[in-house]
C-alpha cells in the first residue's frame, strides 16, 4: 500500500480545511501500517491491553461507518464487524487480516468522502441514536478529526514496538 499524505492548506476555507486534516489524519493510520505483515498488524501492545494496529483499523472502519453513513446519511446499515453494534468486537483483530481490513476500512472512508461532498453544507445534520442528538455534519468532521488524533498517538506507540518505527 502506498500512502500519500497531504498537508492542509494554510488558507482554506473551513469545509476544504476540516477535509483536509480529516484525509492527513487517515493517511496518517495508514502510514502507520505500511510494510507490516498481518502478523505484526495483529501484535499487542503490552498486557493487560489487547490493543493492536489492526484492531484501530477496523475500529475506524466502524467509526467512519457509523458517523457518516448511519448518523449523517440516515443509512441502517449495521456495524461492519458486530450485527450486534457492540464497538468492541472490532478490536479484536486476532482473525482478522490486513487485507480484510483496510478493504473494509478504505471502503467506508470512500463512504463518507463521498457522503460529504454531497452534503449541500456543513450545518446538514443527522441523528445520533446513542446520544439521542442531532448533530452537524461539521462536528462529525471534528469528532472524526479528534477520534484519528488520538488513535494515532496509540498507533505511534505500537509501530515503534514492533519495529522501531517512529514519526509518520
Amino acid at each position: 500500500m502506498t500512502t500519500e499524505r497531504v498537508g492542509p492548506p494554510l488558507r482554506g476555507g473551513e469545509r476544504e480545511t476540516l477535509r483536509a486534516f480529516l484525509d492527513h489524519h487517515r493517511a496518517t493510520l495508514a502510514l502507520k501500517c505500511d510494510g507490516l505483515s498481518t502478523e505484526e498488524l495483529r501484535r499487542r501492545s503490552m498486557p493487560p491491553s489487547t490493543l493492536t494496529l489492526l484492531g484501530l483499523v477496523r475500529h475506524m472502519a466502524e467509526v467512519e461507518r457509523t458517523w457518516f453513513r448511519r448518523v449523517i446519511a440516515h443509512e441502517d446499515v449495521p456495524l461492519v464487524w458486530s450485527p450486534d453494534g457492540d464497538f468492541q468486537v472490532a478490536y479484536d483483530a486476532s482473525t482478522a487480516t490486513g487485507s480484510e481490513a483496510f478493504e473494509a476500512w478504505q471502503a467506508e472512508v470512500e463512504h463518507a468522502r463521498r457522503i460529504e461532498r454531497e452534503a449541500e453544507s456543513l450545518d446538514v445534520t443527522g441523528h445520533h441514536e446513542r446520544w439521542g442528538e442531532d448533530v452537524s455534519l461539521r462536528l462529525v468532521m471534528l469528532h472524526l478529526i479528534h477520534e484519528y488524533a488520538r488513535h494515532n498517538g496509540h498507533a505511534d506507540f505500537l509501530r515503534e514496538g514492533i519495529d522501531g518505527t517512529v514519526g509518520a
